[in-house]
């Protein structure tokens, strides 16, 4: 905040535009690491079983032992091989029961935003409360999540972290990381830390299509903030519609009534302007100053360590900024 505020006081700040996009950051963690709910459910089975048999093994061995030598004659320190896997029976079976109370408390939360009773699985629990078999958990980092990276397209075990640029000079003026894949809930969480770093909102905000929905730009016109968000993708190769003439039609839906404003001359140059500020400011940091992945773990440390690294970017330009003004 004290970074940002000195930004604004240098006029870097200006909270006319400001663009809000995600980037993955792999975590620190391998995604060799982590297991999918089924295949925990068959795991524990298979080193239970496992367990049961080396335990009845260890047994055998002692009363053989008893027989033959005496009782109390040997020590009764745990065989490694069993060690191992009871060890690694605690560790999936704690993966597996966070799996479980995440699923209860999603379904808990939808049931009580949409007042709807969820359909029972027929044993007396809720259908809705059990984990996907494909839902993973990473022992390493188990608040990282497996996640598409849309400049590589492919997989990786990390994070989504956000930043949001002001359209003057690309400053971040609202960081975050999440470990949700998907960006609509985003948008909220946003606005407010602009507003608490900065005292004020932004008038216009851009965004991809990742971050639509009726909820969010609702939100932001009740705030006072223009949005530019696209509805859908668009797709390479597509024709451009031609520019809408006339009145807005008063049928149109929020979704309709995007499109439409997107087409416009003014909408297309706002909406373009995503592109010129959050992108840049990625591979500055990614690629210039070769920050690739978390070093921290944990999604409240790796929060942390973004906004350090979002800090730091923001210094940068205000250094940069000083010499520019120096120089005359």
């Amino acid at each position: 905040m004290q970074v940002l505020i000195v930004c604004k006081e240098a006029g870097l700040v200006k909270l006319g535009h400001v663009a809000l996009d995600g980037t993955k950051v792999k975590a620190n963690a391998s995604k060799h690491k982590a297991m999918s709910y089924g295949r925990m459910c068959e795991a524990e089975k298979e080193l239970q079983a496992q367990v049961d048999g080396l335990l009845k093994e260890a047994e055998d061995v002692d009363r053989e032992e008893d027989r033959k030598y005496g009782r109390g004659k040997r020590g009764d320190e745990l065989p490694e091989e069993l060690r191992f896997r009871e060890s690694r029976l605690k560790k999936i079976r704690e993966a597996k029961a966070a799996l479980e109370r995440e699923a209860r408390e999603r379904a808990r939360s939808e049931e009580s935003e949409d007042g709807e009773e969820r359909p029972t699985d027929g044993e007396g629990g809720q259908a809705a409360e059990k984990p996907k078999p494909t839902a993973q958990r990473n022992f390493t980092d188990p608040d990282s999540r497996i996640m598409k990276d849309s400049g590589t397209k492919s997989f990786v075990q990390g994070y989504n972290a956000q930043a949001a640029v002001d359209s003057h000079a690309q400053i971040i003026v609202a960081a975050d990381v999440t470990d949700e894949p998907n960006d609509k809930s985003r948008v909220e969480p946003a606005m407010k830390q602009i507003e608490e770093n900065l005292g004020q909102r932004p008038k216009e905000l851009s965004a991809d299509a990742g971050y639509y929905s009726e909820g969010n730009v609702t939100f932001l016109e009740e705030n006072g903030v223009e949005a530019f968000i696209a509805p859908e993708k668009k797709r390479h190769r597509a024709k451009d519609l031609p520019a809408p003439r006339g009145r807005i039609p008063k049928d149109l839906s929020a979704k309709d009534r995007m499109l439409r404003k997107l087409r416009t001359k003014r909408g297309k140059e706002r909406y373009g302007l995503r592109k010129e500020l959050a992108e840049p400011v990625f591979g500055q940091i990614k690629w210039a100053r070769g920050f690739r992945q978390f070093l921290l773990r944990g999604l409240r440390k790796v929060r942390e360590e973004w906004r350090i690294i979002s800090l730091t970017h923001n210094v940068l330009k205000l250094r940069r900024h000083a010499y520019a003004v120096a120089a005359g």
